[in-house]
């Protein structure tokens, strides 16, 4: 559903050829249509509570192109226990994504918080290099989803769209049955909260340099006071809370909140560590020689 996604003027990897330039073996699903495996075997857990204050929290090993199959799971430590070891697999064994599921209102230390809490100093940053750990959005953002909105050149679908095609349905996602749900009203998919929290986020002018490509390395959504609702207006405030780099990119780490603008009350979270290939830059040898001093030596 990626497949024309443009952002800074470009195709993202959800193109083929654009992921084959990167070397991938073709264009990644999405890393947040993973999420929607896990909801019903949350809920078949923990009931309406998974939707009101439930938080997963996954880390992205290897990309899925479509058509692969998922296979999802969660394994509790003993009966009644409020946090899940969550992860799931392709069909030939490769590892998709590992993390946990708890609920809350207090909830056990989560995969991604541990994740932040080990991360070792960057070294020299080039492509975010203008980004500072605590710099927030340039405005607070206010959104909403509605099920024929159009969202936007990065997300160049809609809710209807999504719910056609999407992994496992539930009839609280859809106008009709959302009438039946526990809070009377439909509900935004887990997977497409993600998209609720990002289609205005070049509002917030916190971007890496460009043209540059990325792709979302973990990802972490938290239920507040939740479920989200369809038709409801939303505020959000994002800050960056860490920067890190690996071997192949540099990454900034982002917090959305997702708050009440009548009552200003926090009902939901997301914190996406945004990862930008350092190879998808073309200035970045040049430009690291320079920031690090070592041009011309």
């Amino acid at each position: 559903m990626l497949a024309s996604q443009e952002y800074d003027g470009h195709v993202s990897i959800h193109d083929d050829s654009m992921a084959q330039d990167l070397g991938f073996s073709g264009a990644p699903i999405e890393g947040p249509t993973h999420f929607s495996q896990f909801v019903p075997l949350l809920h078949g857990l923990w009931g309406e509570t998974w939707f009101e204050t439930g938080c997963l929290s996954a880390h992205f090993r290897n990309m899925v192109v479509e058509g692969e199959e998922v296979r999802a799971f969660v394994e509790l430590a003993e009966e009644g226990a409020r946090e899940a070891v969550i992860g799931a697999d392709k069909a030939d064994g490769a590892e998709v994504l590992r993390g946990t599921a708890s609920i809350g209102p207090e909830h056990p230390e989560s995969e991604l918080e541990r994740r932040l809490a080990s991360l070792r100093p960057p070294g020299v940053l080039v492509i975010l290099a203008d980004l500072r750990v605590g710099q927030k959005g340039a405005e607070p953002e206010l959104v909403r989803m509605d099920f024929d909105q159009p969202l936007g050149e990065m997300y160049p679908f809609s809710l209807t769209d999504k719910l056609r095609v999407i992994t496992e349905l539930s009839p609280w996602y859809t106008a009709a049955g959302g009438l039946g749900s526990p809070w009377g009203r439909p509900v935004i998919p887990l997977e497409m909260v993600s998209v609720l929290a990002q289609y205005t986020s070049p509002r917030a002018a916190i971007a890496a340099k460009g043209p540059s490509i990325g792709l979302f390395a973990d990802l972490e959504i938290r239920m507040v006071k939740g479920p989200l609702f369809v038709g409801q207006d939303y505020r959000l405030e994002r800050q960056i809370v860490a920067l890190s780099e690996s071997r192949r990119t540099e990454s900034y780490w982002v917090r959305t909140s997702i708050l009440d603008p009548k009552r200003d009350e926090l009902l939901a979270s997301l914190l996406l560590n945004h990862a930008v290939l350092k190879d998808s830059y073309a200035p970045y040898a040049a430009e690291h020689a320079r920031l690090s001093g070592t041009a011309g030596s």
